[in-house]
């Protein structure tokens, strides 16, 4: 017997071009029809300590091509689902052209990426690239109706300015909660020391944050985390790498103990799924020289693909 998943090329995951999972490479952005548009933001100037997350969108398309076996989607036995069949069309729309040491315009070409992935009614699922990318991306979501960020981290990234810099990744959630059409944020992972001070705290409270120690998350479980965010409420996720513990994903600039392992996201992004309708996705601060094993980047790769799997099977793809 012959199945679909047999036919055409085997093409394994170490064969050929590394797009986001072996999906189709789309160059001219005026021509996307997808449902989910993959761009890199191979961005990395806004960083204070150790660099290297420009190479994060690389590493990811690499480490998710483990993950490109067939073409009859991936069934989980625990939920019976086969997540993201063929009727979920992935496209990647490679990366947003960087100027060295140029953040305005940088951050300008980003922004260009996801709203023509908005423009053609696809999911933007944004590669980073530190923290500072996510400026853009919610900057793209002007005149797109109200929407409420999730973020998972181990820093708050509120700072208003400092040293005369507003656009680093210590900024992007201040700038974020600044927004009119962001109308709150539910902070998860923030825990011990941080670049962040008391009164960035006490302003991200008056702002309208929500924030959560892991502990605090722990306790309430993923779906208690999730129930904390307003019911109805259209939402953007941004994670940023170093929310999970560094034992399991040690290839980021600013590692920090004591953070997230991986079910722990992974049951808060079904969750969400299955609670809102998410209209955006960015992943940051993958930096891969600082993880010869890759894990980091195969962590990145894994909890992204399953968590589109989640938001699809939500919109009824099965």
């Amino acid at each position: 017997m012959t199945h679909s998943y047999d036919t055409g090329r085997l093409d394994l995951p170490f064969v050929g071009i590394s797009t986001f999972g072996k999906r189709p490479y789309v160059s001219d952005w005026s021509a996307l029809d997808a449902d989910v548009a993959i761009l890199g933001a191979p961005f990395d100037f806004g960083t204070q300590f150790r660099p290297g997350a420009r190479f994060g969108p690389r590493a990811v398309r690499e480490a998710s091509t483990l993950f490109s076996f067939g073409h009859a989607g991936a069934y989980d036995h625990e939920d019976d689902v086969t997540y993201l069949p063929g009727s979920v069309r992935i496209v990647d729309m490679g990366d947003a052209d960087i100027v060295h040491t140029d953040t305005v315009k940088s951050h300008a070409n980003i922004e260009t990426g996801v709203r023509a992935a908005l423009a053609a009614g696809a999911l933007p699922v944004v590669i980073g690239g530190d923290h500072s990318v996510n400026i853009p991306c919610i900057e793209a979501f002007e005149g797109q109706g109200d929407i409420h960020i999730l973020q998972i981290d181990a820093h708050l990234d509120f700072v208003d300015i400092r040293h005369g810099v507003t656009r680093g990744h210590g900024n992007p959630m201040r700038r974020a909660a600044e927004k009119p059409y962001v109308t709150g944020l539910t902070q998860v992972g923030i825990r011990n020391v941080s670049s962040t001070a008391k009164d960035g705290y006490d302003a991200a409270r008056d702002m309208g944050s929500d924030i959560l120690s892991v502990r605090q998350a722990r306790d309430l479980g993923p779906k208690g985390v999730i129930a904390r965010i307003p019911a109805g409420a259209r939402v953007y996720v941004t994670i940023d790498i170093d929310g999970f513990c560094p034992s399991i994903a040690p290839g980021t600039g600013t590692p920090s103990h004591g953070g997230f392992l991986y079910y722990e996201v992974l049951e808060m992004m079904q969750a969400l799924a299955q609670r809102h309708d998410v209209v955006g996705i960015d992943l940051v601060e993958v930096a891969p020289d600082y993880d010869p094993t890759g894990s980091t980047a195969i962590l990145a790769a894994q909890l992204l693909l399953n968590t589109l799997g989640f938001i699809f099977h939500a919109r009824g793809h099965s």
